[in-house]
């Protein structure tokens, strides 16, 4: 038996204003996995154009829709249709038709044949306007100099995923544009592979200039959670550390220059210093063991999803 025909696949796909695209995206998904074993997760982030009767008016018993209540953003979307996927792998993709289907057979090979536990799309002759190219380079550019995840396209949407990897991404805020590096940082192997790209057919692009800002500050986040999050005293109490440690030096000094050669040094600003290194040292230091504290509590006790959904209908019919 074919692990890839056996298998059930969850393809998911974050919806929000795509009423002319899904149709069409529906027939081409199953064009392009005749003789698999799928769902299609669309999950709809609160769209105001019709796309959630457009969903259910398909009447197609592989579709699972995900309404949810208001509009939470493509991470939680995301988030909320990879939680519900039942497959053994689970595959993310755009709903704007600008990723290919007839892509997934090949990818999901990869992760068959090869063990890759995610295996992502590098767009090849890149249909985006240079408002989506430019962010996407610095990103790129960046996760290479940062980390020693060497990605050549780190922003492509059409990903294959292992289901244990999948379920263990903590997604929020915007971290889709980072889902890969998310998953390498827990420990994925990773194969990318060429894939088609398309120009939009449909609706309007989301994206403008300030994704650019929102790039960076979302991967220096990441990255700055990922390294500290779960040890935070590694952080603080190191700075606090050091700032103690000036602090006793200075003060150490002007008590050789008070004692030594009998100078003056309550009025220095020198003094000041030394006091405020100290006690701003204390502080973080502190700070780093009450956060060890809560970071305990939160992974003890946190089992809240931090979104909610208003309806799953399965082929058109609530269920």
């Amino acid at each position: 038996m074919n692990p890839a025909t056996s298998s059930l696949l969850s393809i998911v796909i974050p919806l929000y204003n795509e009423t002319d695209n899904v149709v069409l995206l529906t027939q081409k998904i199953h064009e392009s996995l005749a003789g698999y074993n799928y769902q299609i997760i669309y999950v709809d982030d609160f769209s105001q154009d019709g796309t959630r009767q457009k969903v259910t008016s398909m009447n197609d018993e592989k579709v699972h829709l995900i309404a949810l209540k208001k509009n939470y953003g493509q991470s939680l979307a995301l988030a909320a249709g990879i939680d519900y996927a039942a497959g053994e792998f689970i595959i993310t993709m755009d709903g704007d038709l600008q990723n290919d289907p007839s892509d997934i057979p090949e990818m999901l090979s990869y992760a068959i044949t090869e063990e890759f536990d995610v295996v992502t799309g590098i767009r090849q002759n890149r249909q985006d306007s240079w408002i989506k190219k430019i962010p996407s380079k610095i990103a790129n550019f960046l996760i290479r100099r940062i980390t020693r995840l060497n990605l050549q396209d780190n922003g492509c949407a059409l990903k294959v995923f292992k289901k244990d990897i999948a379920k263990e991404l903590n997604l929020y805020g915007e971290m889709h544009r980072f889902i890969t590096l998310l998953a390498y940082l827990e420990g994925a192997q990773i194969k990318q592979v060429a894939v088609k790209h398309h120009a939009r057919n449909a609706g309007v692009s989301k994206y403008g200039l300030e994704r650019i800002f929102k790039v960076v500050a979302d991967m220096m986040l990441l990255l700055f959670i990922r390294k500290y999050f779960q040890r935070p005293i590694h952080l603080f109490g190191i700075f606090g550390f050091l700032l103690i440690i000036l602090g006793m030096l200075i003060n150490i000094y002007l008590l050789v220059v008070k004692l030594g050669f009998g100078e003056d040094i309550g009025t220095r600003p020198l003094l000041m210093f030394g006091m405020m290194f100290i006690l701003a040292g204390i502080q973080l230091f502190t700070i780093g063991i009450v956060m060890e504290l809560l970071i305990r509590t939160y992974y003890e006790s946190q089992k809240k999803r931090p979104y909610r959904i208003k309806k799953i209908t399965i082929g058109g019919k609530s269920s």
